[in-house]
């Protein structure tokens, strides 16, 4: 599902080499991460060394996954210190943990994001969710969380 909130003031992400996979994929609303060819871990974000292995030629690919997670925690809020976000006050920011079959045996692979559900969702800890985008402008969409409801 996608968030359509075209926000023209919001601060947009500024790719660097290590991150423009991410978010070229992230513009197509498909979530990757990025994979160590040396020791095939899953991370977000990459840098310069791979965390597990400590190669420092990793050559990191863009693995798409499928976007489910939990939450682990939250926060609201309230109050906004950068142009752009004002309106969309208060927001819900996730801390997610991401889970799939490509992230058996690695947790602790995390993403923090806006909750699309709004303050007033049922949220926990463990609460499931799923990847959802807003599309902040017409090339640029960054990912986001909706729970994930029954299963």
């Amino acid at each position: 599902m996608t968030a359509e909130h075209p926000l023209p003031h919001r601060p947009v992400p500024v790719p660097d080499e290590l991150s423009a996979a991410f978010w070229e994929a992230a513009a197509r609303h498909v979530l990757t991460l990025a994979k160590c060819s040396v020791c095939g871990t899953l991370t977000h974000p990459p840098d310069v060394v791979c965390d597990t292995c400590g190669s420092t030629d990793p050559r990191f690919t863009a693995t798409p996954v499928d976007g489910r997670g939990v939450v682990r925690s939250w926060t609201v809020v309230r109050q906004s210190f950068l142009p752009g976000f004002a309106e969309l006050l208060p927001l819900v920011l996730v801390d997610v943990e991401l889970v799939g079959p490509e992230l058996d045996g690695q947790p602790d692979v995390r993403l923090v994001g806006r909750l699309l559900d709004g303050v007033d969702a049922p949220l926990a800890a463990g609460s499931a969710v799923r990847v959802a985008f807003e599309q902040v402008r017409g090339d640029v969409a960054v990912p986001a969380f909706e729970l994930a409801g029954a299963s």
